[in-house]
């Protein structure tokens, strides 16, 4: 849809409605980071572009909108959205993973789960109460997604996570690295857009590891696991390096915590001795599997270990991770900043943080004008760009 202006004859895009961004309890600090890119932006757009058109809600100080969601002693609680919503193209930002956040709860601070989370998500939902023209969710991390498919009489929560949110009105999910992206099948009519990370978590490894080399004999991309080949297939191959995978053998006679636990981790791939490795993975959940890889490529004689992963829980603390820093075994742990880090881990010397909110802002940006994020979706030029770059800088020592 074009607004024209016959006595200049300029066209300008109009938004699908005013742009509007809400940030849920935890996820403050990348909201106000996108919001301010989004500004900063559409005042040098419309200053350079067309300064003489002005579209209704284009130019504001701040796209944010204010919410709460306040609790009564019992646990209870509500949503509230502070200003009126009518017609604008919301954009919700979750971190469902926040354990950083607390409410009170018969006088006990206690902190929030990823349930609470959820019904807080739905609860700013229906406070919309359908004056929104269009709801996108950014959940980076989907609630339950490692709950995806049915292997005997059990729940599909993230399945049905997917239903509710577009039952209640939700047009668009955005999420990042899903840990199994087919569970999009239980919302066929919606939108569903997996990103992924690849050429943020490349950039800033080129930017933090002086001397990194994209060459087949200096670098190798290994998988942890079957299930993250794909994503490890991709950066092999445009990286034009070689890949390894380790496969986990399990004790299918026992059962821990709902899961068969694994036995140990078997290699498959060629000769690691003296290359940089990187392990790519969705998540860091306990840690115990990455650094077993990590010690067993480390006993191989790999040169470097880097992990990158997108979403770095840290279930069960930092102590594991330091003790293999120390012991040389890993160099560098990189994860986006999508999720909760504490501030513990974010000054921890093998830890790096990959900043995604220029990547989300860009992606709100063209999705509240109906643009194709095709672009952004597919990072092969720049990743190309990237490498002739880093080549050309390690030609020139």
């Amino acid at each position: 849809m074009d607004y024209i202006d016959c006595h200049e004859c300029k066209v300008v895009d109009i938004p699908v409605g005013t742009l509007g961004i809400i940030g849920m309890r935890g996820c403050e600090e990348i909201t106000d980071r996108v919001d301010n890119y989004l500004t900063q932006w559409r005042l040098e757009r419309h200053n350079i572009q067309n300064p003489d058109i002005e579209v209704p809600g284009y130019l504001l100080d701040s796209f944010k909108i204010g919410t709460v969601c306040p609790r009564f002693g019992t646990g209870e609680a509500k949503g509230l959205i502070k200003q009126s919503i009518r017609g604008h193209d919301l954009y919700i930002i979750a971190d469902v993973f926040n354990y950083g956040v607390e409410y009170t709860m018969y006088g006990r601070n206690v902190p929030m789960s990823p349930d609470d989370h959820f019904q807080d998500l739905k609860r700013i939902i229906a406070a919309a109460g359908g004056k929104a023209r269009r709801i996108t969710v950014i959940m980076p991390m989907l609630y339950e997604g490692r709950q995806h498919r049915r292997t005997s009489r059990e729940s599909l929560d993230c399945a049905l996570m997917l239903q509710e949110l577009t039952s209640m009105g939700v047009d668009n999910i955005i999420t990042f690295d899903a840990h199994d992206a087919r569970v999009h099948n239980a919302i066929p009519l919606h939108g569903f857009d997996n990103i992924h990370p690849t050429y943020q978590f490349l950039k800033a490894m080129v930017n933090h590891v002086d001397d990194i080399a994209f060459d087949k004999d200096k670098l190798m991309i290994i998988s942890p696991d079957e299930g993250g080949m794909g994503r490890c297939i991709y950066y092999s191959s445009i990286l034009g390096v070689d890949l390894g995978m380790f496969y986990k053998r399990r004790d299918y006679a026992t059962i821990v915590q709902g899961r068969n636990p694994i036995v140990a981790h078997e290699f498959l791939g060629s000769n690691v001795e003296g290359k940089d490795l990187i392990i790519i993975d969705d998540m860091i959940s306990s840690g115990d599997s990455v650094l077993d890889i990590a010690a067993k490529l480390k006993e191989k004689k790999a040169k470097r270990i880097f992990i990158c992963v997108s979403f770095g829980l840290f279930c069960e603390g930092l102590a594991n991770f330091d003790k293999a820093y120390a012991d040389g075994i890993i160099d560098k742990v990189f994860t986006t900043n999508l999720v909760y880090r504490p501030e513990e881990l974010r000054q921890r010397p093998w830890y790096q943080e990959v900043d995604m909110a220029k990547y989300m802002a860009l992606i709100i940006d063209k999705l509240n004008y109906d643009q194709s994020i095709s672009e952004l979706l597919n990072p092969a030029q720049r990743i190309a760009a990237l490498m002739n770059r880093v080549n050309e800088k390690n030609n020139k020592k």
